[in-house]
């Protein structure tokens, strides 16, 4: 580039800065790792109706299934954000310090199901034991299973747990490779709906599980303001949520590809409401002693949930929904 380009360049940058012209660079794009989940659906509506670019802030969004994988991403230094299950959190906690939950923006006591095939003898908890469970090993799925088990009366170590990842459950309960699973939703509607006399063992609210958007901390001090914006634009989408729950379950069927069928099964199963309340270091800090007794980590002690925790953007936004003190 010549001397006299630059020169340009530069003068045109100064008079937009002056003007009041904001001028986008690619360091002001925020990156969020997305799990393809109904529980997701105020990130959804907060793109579609296009609640973060009306607050300011530039957001790229990557798509995986599970926030287990969300969570990878966002630890691996792929996205700055990340959507994940409060177990998730928890395992994750004895491996590294450096990221925080900003907000739990979902929470369901009725997202993780466990399906039996059909003709594999399981019709209650307690008939789970000695069978093949397949289930996402270290996440809410897992962690649900044994809630489960334990408040039925049946031994964990009883089982053969199976890790399988979302996406080939249908696949091994129709070979006959498991003789049940335990993955959130929309797996159990869908093996359901595609696998003849598969079923759903009876409603057990053993858990309480949330969903949260967790950033990496050295965004902390840097973007506080962006994260603000971006808890304010999912403040909008969940009161556009309830005021709008028709136009909100359009969003969901498209960007999910579910049918109306679906959106009435789960809809009152979810809560979404903006929080950060003592009950999520309530559950991590159950999580975490559970895991441990488990022998599912080697650490003798639990870390402190109040250091996963970063509170100061939801407080600018929305202060009654903080229940967590600093």
């Amino acid at each position: 580039m010549s001397s006299g380009i630059r020169v340009i360049d530069s003068l045109l940058f100064l008079i937009l800065v002056l003007s009041g012209t904001s001028v986008a660079t690619a360091s002001d794009v925020l990156t969020i790792s997305v799990s393809r989940s109904p529980l997701c659906l105020p990130i959804y509506v907060a793109e579609n109706e296009g609640f973060f670019s009306a607050e300011g802030v530039q957001i790229k969004f990557s798509e995986v299934l599970g926030g287990h994988r969300a969570m990878s991403q966002l630890l691996s230094g792929e996205t700055d954000l990340a959507t994940a299950s409060d177990a998730v959190i928890m395992f994750n906690s004895f491996k590294r310090d450096d990221f925080a939950v900003i907000g739990t923006f979902v929470t369901s006591n009725d997202d993780v199901k466990v399906v039996t095939r059909k003709n594999s003898g399981i019709a209650k908890p307690d008939q789970l034991a000695g069978k093949r469970i397949g289930t996402v090993v270290g996440s809410s799925s897992d962690y649900f299973l044994d809630t489960l088990l334990l408040f039925h009366g049946v031994d964990p170590k009883s089982l053969h747990v199976i890790n399988l990842q979302p996406e080939n459950m249908e696949a091994a309960l129709s070979k006959g490779e498991v003789d049940a699973v335990a993955i959130w939703e929309p797996y159990p509607f869908k093996i359901l709906n595609s696998i003849e006399g598969t079923k759903t063992l009876t409603f057990t609210p053993t858990y309480i599980e949330t969903f949260n958007l967790i950033a990496r901390k050295n965004l902390f001090g840097m973007r506080d303001d962006d994260l603000v914006k971006i808890l304010r634009a999912l403040d909008r989408a969940q009161r556009f949520i309830r005021d709008e729950p028709v136009k909100a379950q359009a969003i969901l069927r498209s960007r999910l590809q579910l049918d109306q069928t679906f959106v009435d099964w789960m809809w009152t199963r979810f809560d979404y409401r903006m929080t950060l309340d003592q009950s999520l270091l309530s559950t991590l800090e159950s999580e975490a002693r559970w895991a441990r007794s488990e022998g599912m980590v080697i650490e003798t002690h639990s870390p402190n949930y109040l250091s996963f925790i970063f509170s100061d953007p939801l407080r600018k936004v929305r202060p009654e929904a903080v229940g967590i003190a600093k």
